[in-house]
């Protein structure tokens, strides 16, 4: 079996490429390698990945590279994407680059490979916006965004569901939930507050911590991957959509405790309100996703987050030396 990754030197693209290649899968994977975070980071993650793995450095915005991909490839799964929610408010047109013309070369690619069998790609937890009934359900409303990111990840979703109707193209959406752990993305918040913690410089808590989100260790979202590909749409759902969370909702004070623990340094906090685009809660409800494939997340916070902590150590010596 071949299968295309897209966002291979990303944080899931990595491990994913990793987990396939356990398994014997001939891992084909393309990622720009652009620096929005450390590009260090990901040239370290490439290079953990066996030599059963092939590494094309191409933006797939440009359709004309992506449409080469597809030789003997079986499955394609797309995690590429420019990410971040913040972020897309200065820099709006990397998001339109990325997760629009991006998904839609992924498309076009599918459509014209007739190899291809079954196309899984990345959404997220943030096309539910605020205000929808927790935990949150497939089936919850998904056109209020909050964020020009949230608008893109749900207008891919859309895309593929055109595709679906229009070519028969048998497609997996996985909204994710907060996901964390070893090789992480230093944008996010416990990246972010680890290194401000080592350093001794204040980090900012919104609404005193008190805000809760489904903290989702990479390991269980690499199992529900896996359960998804083995697991391929029959003809009477084509297009499907699940979340992938932990389905549990944690304070993000108890992330920051778990950090200064096995930082060994006190946190000095800064307290603010939220931004508008942030909801004050987030948990998913897998149960659609359990019933697939058997998923079942096994890492709670207080298990994970001292996982992650470990790593991180490691990756300051290394990075640093």
């Amino acid at each position: 079996m071949r299968v295309l990754v897209t966002g291979a030197a990303g944080f899931i693209g990595y491990h994913l490429s990793q987990a396939l290649l356990g398994r014997g899968i001939e891992v084909v994977g393309v990622d720009d390698l652009n620096p929005y975070y450390d590009v260090r980071l990901k040239h370290a993650r490439l290079a953990r990945l066996d030599k059963c793995f092939t590494f094309r450095q191409l933006d797939i915005a440009n359709h004309e590279a992506v449409m080469k991909l597809g030789d003997g490839v079986d499955a394609i799964i797309h995690t590429a994407a420019q990410a971040g929610v913040r972020y897309s408010l200065d820099h709006p047109f990397a998001y339109a680059a990325s997760n629009l013309t991006g998904h839609l070369s992924i498309l076009e690619l599918a459509r014209h490979t007739k190899s291809v069998k079954h196309l899984i790609y990345a959404s997220s937890s943030s096309v539910y916006g605020t205000g929808s009934t927790l935990p949150y359900a497939e089936s919850e409303r998904a056109d209020r965004p909050s964020s020009l990111y949230a608008a893109t990840k749900r207008a891919d979703e859309l895309m593929s569901a055109s595709y679906t109707h229009l070519f028969g193209l048998k497609q997996t959406g996985l909204r994710f939930f907060t996901v964390y752990g070893p090789w992480g993305r230093p944008d996010m918040a416990y990246f972010s507050f680890a290194e401000a913690i080592y350093a001794g410089q204040p980090i900012t808590l919104y609404e005193g911590g008190q805000l809760q989100r489904d903290f989702t260790y990479i390991d269980d979202i690499i199992t529900g991957i896996l359960g998804v590909l083995d697991n391929p749409p029959g003809d009477d759902a084509p297009h499907r959509i699940f979340n992938i969370g932990n389905n549990r909702a944690e304070y993000v004070n108890d992330l920051v405790r778990l950090l200064e623990d096995g930082l060994g340094k006190k946190a000095i906090t800064v307290s603010k309100p939220k931004p508008e685009a942030d909801p004050d809660k987030t948990c998913a409800n897998v149960d659609a996703l359990h019933a697939l494939c058997g998923y079942v997340p096994a890492t709670r916070l207080a298990e994970g987050m001292p996982r992650f902590v470990e790593w991180y150590k490691q990756w300051r010596v290394l990075r640093e030396g």
